[in-house]
C-alpha cells in the first residue's frame, strides 16, 4: 500500500531532478545549450533567406514571361479574325479589367465587338423559372429557326439571346434584323423589375462569332466550404454556350481558372459537350487572354479544343489562316442570285 512517506520521496525526488537541472542549465551547459539554439536560429534565418532569394527570383522570372507573351501578343494575334465581328456574353459579372483586356487582345486579332451583354440572376434563378416560361412564349414568335420542341425553356432562352445578337436584315447584312432587335428588347427589357440580360450600348450590327465569359471562382478561405452553383444555373449558362456554337459561325468560352465549380470542368465533365465546345480557361492572365481569339479563330475553321494548363487541356491553339469574310446578302430561292456565307 501507499503510504505518505512514498509521497513525500516522490516530492523530494521531483525537486531534486529539478534542482540539478538548473544547475547543469546556468552551469557547465549553459554554453552548450546557449551554442545550439542560436545556431539553430541562424540556420532557420539563412533559410528564409534563401528562400525569399529564390522566390524573388521566380517572381522576376514570371513577370518577364508574361511581359515578353503581352509584347508578342499582337503580332501573335495579327490577322487572325481579320474582319470579324464578335459578341461578348458575360454569363455574370466580370471584372471589367478581364473584359477589357479580351476586348483588346480581339482588337489586336482584327475583329471588332459589336455587343456587349451580361446575364443577370435572373437568367438562371430557380425562384423566377416562372417567369422565364412566360417571357419565352412571347420569344418564341420571334425565333428561326424554333428550338426543338423538346427543347427546355434554358435552351429556348439561350437560342432568343444567340439570334438576337447574330441575325442580320437579309438584304443588308451589316444590319440586325427587326426580329432580332425585338428579342434583344424583351431579354433586356426595362418594363420588368428583372430583366435577364443587360446590354452596354445600342446593338446594331450583327456578329458573326461569339465569346461567352465565365464568371471567375470566388476564392475560398482554407477552413470554408466552397458555395455551390445550383445545377440550374449551371445548365442555363451551358446551354448559352452550346446555342453560342450552333447558332454562329464559331464560339469559344473564355473562363477563369480551373477547379470545383469552374464551367470549364463542367464542359470536360461532359464528353458530348467537350467534343463540340471550346473552351480556354486561366482569362485572368495574359496567356488565356491572348488564346481568346486564337482558340475562336480555330473554331470557326472546324476545330475543337480546350486551352489552358490544366488536365486535358492544351497550352496553346494551332495556328489557322481563315478565308475573308463574304457578306453577299441573302435572296430568296429561284430568283437567279447567289447568297453568300460568312467564311
Amino acid at each position: 500500500m501507499i503510504d505518505f512517506r512514498y509521497h513525500i520521496v516522490s516530492l523530494i525526488s521531483v525537486f531534486l531532478a529539478l534542482a540539478v537541472g538548473i544547475a547543469l542549465g546556468a552551469g557547465p551547459l549553459k554554453e552548450t545549450i546557449g551554442d545550439t539554439l542560436t545556431g539553430q536560429v541562424e540556420q532557420l534565418r539563412g533559410e528564409k533567406d534563401a528562400l525569399r532569394a529564390e522566390l524573388d527570383t521566380t517572381t522576376g522570372a514570371l513577370q518577364d514571361a508574361e511581359t515578353y507573351i503581352d509584347a508578342a501578343g499582337p503580332q501573335l494575334l495579327d490577322g487572325s479574325l481579320a474582319d470579324r465581328r464578335v459578341a461578348v456574353i458575360a454569363l455574370g459579372e466580370v471584372d471589367e479589367a478581364i473584359r477589357t483586356a479580351i476586348d483588346e487582345r480581339l482588337a489586336q486579332s482584327g475583329a471588332s465587338v459589336t455587343a456587349h451583354v451580361t446575364l443577370t440572376e435572373t437568367w438562371g434563378d430557380p425562384d423566377a423559372r416562372t417567369f422565364r416560361q412566360a417571357l419565352v412564349g412571347q420569344l418564341l414568335t420571334y425565333l428561326d429557326p424554333v428550338p426543338a420542341d423538346d427543347a427546355g425553356v434554358e435552351e429556348e432562352l439561350a437560342s432568343a439571346l444567340v439570334q438576337a445578337l447574330v441575325t442580320s436584315d437579309p438584304s443588308n447584312p451589316d444590319v440586325l434584323s427587326d426580329d432580332a432587335s425585338v428579342l434583344l428588347q424583351l431579354l433586356s427589357s426595362g418594363e420588368s423589375d428583372s430583366p435577364l440580360v443587360t446590354v452596354a450600348d445600342q446593338v446594331t450590327v450583327p456578329a458573326d462569332a461569339i465569346v461567352v465569359l465565365g464568371v471567375p471562382l470566388e476564392p475560398v478561405a482554407e477552413d470554408a466550404t466552397p458555395t455551390a452553383v445550383p445545377a440550374e444555373s449551371v445548365a442555363a449558362q451551358l446551354a448559352v454556350l452550346s446555342a453560342a456554337q450552333e447558332l454562329s459561325s464559331g464560339a469559344v468560352l473564355a473562363d477563369g481558372p480551373r477547379g470545383e465549380g469552374s464551367l470549364t470542368d463542367a464542359v470536360l465533365a461532359d464528353q458530348e459537350l467537350a467534343a463540340t465546345v471550346t473552351t480556354v480557361s486561366g482569362t485572368a492572365v495574359v496567356t488565356g487572354q491572348v488564346n481568346v481569339p486564337l482558340a475562336l479563330a480555330g473554331r470557326i475553321a472546324g476545330t475543337n479544343g480546350h486551352y489552358g494548363f490544366g488536365e486535358d487541356e492544351t497550352p496553346l491553339p494551332a495556328a489557322v489562316e481563315l478565308p475573308p469574310v463574304d457578306r453577299t446578302p441573302r435572296v430568296p430561292e429561284g430568283t437567279g442570285a447567289t447568297a453568300g456565307t460568312e467564311g
